[in-house]
């Protein structure tokens, strides 16, 4: 079959990779149908997450129609189902599947040992993400083996297409679950940094919550315009103004009562000392990440108020303010999205007209335009925010 495969930094190509085959009872074969480009699978192309192996085929958002199925899996799919797949892989049964706290799943990795190495505990197995993370082949593919497909996939009904639901593998409910861990109260300015498709759904899944303004903070002409026009959202130009003053001012002193970080790792700040610091270092290997944005929270975000990253990290992270955290008694939330706990609901919210999640296209292409399009994607050129392909 063909797949996107990564063979370096900046460098993905379609080659021809052997068929999935069921390896387990509780497999599935899936055959796509759409796939997308995630953000963080650019810190991948960029070569920022260890453990990536050259032919390691990519991708951690993608849908499709059920091929094949294992015995275990049999009493949920069935050949024909047509399927999301979320990005995080959860046994279903372990102590943190248990809690509801699926992306912490202790069984999905096979690789755990390595991550225990490098985290303490290892995470769930994610799609596509390195071998840290199980070495499992992604779904820009036209085929995908999908592990514990009797727990992760959520059968999709007739009458939605598949540009309606695909972002139910990642960015919507890593866009509601960043907001809900902000902890939203009644009157609350919700400040969002990052106007990509997370921060978009940040946005989106704020006022859900009972957001009463919501400030979403950015220096990419189209990606400002789409948080104005879809998501109601205030803007602060970042090229243009001071942030922090900027907050400042508009909420008379007292900053944001909640933060949300939906850039993570490779942060962009202009001229800013630190953010020439941390590029600087990250060049010459001194340094993993580019922790501008989770600084600048920090020192916005009002007393006792809380900072929620969805923005994905990958190692050290260096000159956090945190005395300014400390003694302001901030909260901070993080982590990989628990998929499965929102799955259903966020379905039902689409089947009801709530939302439909595909505002955030701007490029639909072939899957044999991908390497063209992670450089797209990268470079921010042609007004580009979210990239489908189709097999």
């Amino acid at each position: 079959m063909k797949a996107l495969c990564w063979h370096g930094t900046g460098d993905v190509r379609i080659d021809i990779v052997p068929d999935p085959k069921i390896m387990e009872s509780r497999d599935a074969i899936v055959k796509i149908t759409a796939t997308a480009i995630c953000g963080s699978d650019l810190h991948l192309y960029a070569g920022l997450m260890p453990t990536m192996e050259s032919g390691d085929v990519l991708g951690h958002e993608f849908m499709g129609e059920v091929m094949e199925v294992g015995p275990g899996a049999a009493s949920k799919l069935k050949p024909g189902d047509r399927v999301v797949v979320p990005f995080t892989i959860s046994c279903g049964s372990c102590f943190f599947c248990q809690k509801g706290l699926f992306s912490l799943c202790d069984t999905s990795n096979p690789n755990a040992e390595t991550a225990r190495k490098a985290m303490g505990h290892s995470p769930a197995g994610l799609f596509g993400f390195s071998h840290m993370l199980g070495g499992f082949a992604g779904g820009q593919a036209e085929y995908v083996r999908v592990p514990f497909a009797d727990v992760g996939p959520i059968k999709i009904p007739s009458g939605l297409r598949d540009e309606q639901v695909l972002f139910l593998s990642d960015i919507f409910p890593t866009g509601y679950m960043a907001a809900e861990n902000c902890g939203m109260e009644s009157g609350d300015t919700v400040a969002v940094w990052g106007c990509g498709p997370v921060g978009q759904f940040a946005i989106q899944s704020a006022w859900m919550l009972g957001a009463a303004r919501v400030i979403a903070i950015d220096r990419v002409p189209e990606r400002l315009r789409m948080a104005e026009k879809h998501g109601g959202a205030e803007t602060i130009d970042f090229g243009r103004e001071g942030v922090y003053d900027r907050l400042m001012e508009m909420t008379k002193g007292r900053g944001p009562d909640r933060c949300i970080d939906a850039v993570g790792t490779e942060a962009h700040a202009g001229g800013s000392f630190d953010a020439v610091i941390d590029k600087a270092k990250v060049a010459v290997y001194l340094g993993t990440d580019r922790p501008h944005v989770l600084r600048e929270a920090i020192l916005c975000c009002r007393k006792g108020g809380t900072i929620s990253i969805p923005g994905v990290y990958v190692g050290m992270v260096d000159k956090i303010p945190f005395g300014a955290a400390m003694n302001k008694g901030l909260t901070l939330k993080m982590g990989q999205t628990h998929m499965h706990k929102y799955l259903r609901p966020l379905l039902e919210r689409i089947q009801k007209g709530d939302i439909d999640p595909s505002f955030v296209i701007t490029h639909r292409l072939k899957l044999t335009d991908a390497p063209g399009a992670y450089q797209t994607f990268q470079e921010k050129q042609d007004g580009c925010i979210k990239v489908v392909m189709t097999p």
